[in-house]
């Protein structure tokens, strides 16, 4: 029996699980400060037809709206697969003070695969990165779903 999972990460997970009920890639995003959810989304794209409708993005977009600034830098970010280019970009823009995933993307993702961006000399903000929370069970998730639709 393995350990339980942060409430923002459970919570991540639950939101990535209505995403791929909704018909979307199973990726949900909850941004936090002080312990406390202050934000969330999922994978919007399809519903939306919004290609940066990325749940990391939907939720740093509530973030900053709920907070009143554009400025995250006491905030962290539970997401349930490494974010992509994108949306590394706009963790780093947002001042992001912690990042967490789940599941590694090896094909799409920007954090620890892929153009690594938090490492690029260019990237001007640096979040604290931790990977692997409760990575069977996004993994997993996202397997059913491209499976069904294969």
């Amino acid at each position: 029996m393995g350990f339980p999972l942060p409430p923002a990460m459970r919570r991540a997970l639950d939101l990535a699980a209505e995403a791929a009920a909704a018909g979307e890639v199973p990726v949900g995003a909850v941004v936090t400060r002080g312990g406390e959810i202050v934000a969330e989304g999922r994978n919007r794209m399809r519903a939306g037809s919004d290609p940066t409708a990325h749940a990391e993005m939907v939720a740093l977009r509530a973030a900053a709206a709920a907070l009143g600034t554009s400025r995250l830098d006491d905030c962290s970010l539970w997401v349930s697969l490494e974010p992509c280019a994108m949306c590394a970009g706009a963790i780093a823009l947002a001042r992001i003070k912690e990042l967490r995933f789940a599941a590694e993307d090896p094909k799409g993702g920007a954090v620890v695969n892929g153009p690594r961006l938090f490492a690029q000399p260019t990237c001007h903000h640096r979040p604290d990165v931790l990977g692997g929370i409760g990575e069977e069970e996004a993994a997993a998730m996202l397997r059913h779903f491209f499976a069904e639709r294969r």
